[in-house]
């Protein structure tokens, strides 16, 4: 009777057919592993395509619409006098005036454009340069606009310069006293009566004027009130 022997079996599979299985797994795990990448990432971009194409685009935001910008003379005056200066530095103002818009009524002394006129006698020039802070339709781009340079003569007395330590009355001071001489009673029957202002050298009087003008314009205006734009004082109506 044989009895079995208890001596360990041969293991029919060489060390070198183990490695190659080892490696083979490993590869095939790897190419499974990039295979998963690659469809989890067409998955996923898949989904964000389908996202973004649902979502609404985003309203491109509107340009913010400026309010007008509404001064006194002497504040607009101060802007074109250094523009004026860079022009020539012998400039000197003979005429500052308002231009009526829809941006406002002047009865408060302040209006969104405003126009100072400019004369150089060394360059026997003049010019003019406007301030704009006006957002209605037709009015000057905002800020100083300069004006077309002109041939100016010193003996014409309606173009005189003056010395702008002379322009102490703003022109809503100007409206304060025009109002105490006739104004009051033209804005009482018509309220939307708009008030425009025009301040030049009086070479009759040797005086800086303010003329308030209770009108669009001066010509067909509803009343005009001279005002001294050093002191202040009522000079006389003029119409």
């Amino acid at each position: 009777m044989k009895t079995a022997s208890l001596a360990p079996m041969e293991c029919p599979v060489t060390s070198e057919q183990m490695s190659g299985f080892r490696n083979q797994n490993l590869r095939s795990a790897g190419r499974n592993s990039r295979a998963f990448l690659a469809a989890f990432t067409i998955g996923l971009l898949a989904l964000l395509s389908a996202c973004s194409s649902d979502s609404k685009p985003a309203e491109e935001a509107k340009p913010e619409v400026k309010g007008p910008e509404l001064i006194t003379a002497r504040s607009a005056f101060q802007k074109l006098y250094v523009a004026a200066r860079g022009w020539n530095q012998d400039a000197r103002p003979y005429r500052i005036e308002s231009t009526a818009t829809s941006d406002g009524k002047g009865q408060d002394g302040k209006w969104a454009v405003w126009r100072c006129s400019f004369a150089s006698a060394t360059a026997r020039s003049e010019k003019s340069y406007s301030w704009s802070g006006s957002a209605a339709d037709g009015a000057p781009a905002r800020g100083v606009n300069p004006g077309i340079e002109d041939s100016y003569s010193p003996s014409n007395s309606s173009t005189q310069v003056f010395d702008m330590a002379f322009l102490k009355i703003d022109s809503d001071q100007a409206f304060a006293t025009a109002q105490k001489h006739g104004g009051d009673k033209v804005l009482e029957k018509a309220s939307d009566t708009p008030v425009i202002y025009v301040c030049d050298w009086n070479h009759n009087t040797n005086e800086l004027t303010w003329h308030v003008i209770y009108g669009a314009q001066r010509e067909g205006a509803k009343l005009t009130v001279a005002v001294n734009a050093s002191t202040g004082e009522f000079i006389r109506v003029e119409k």
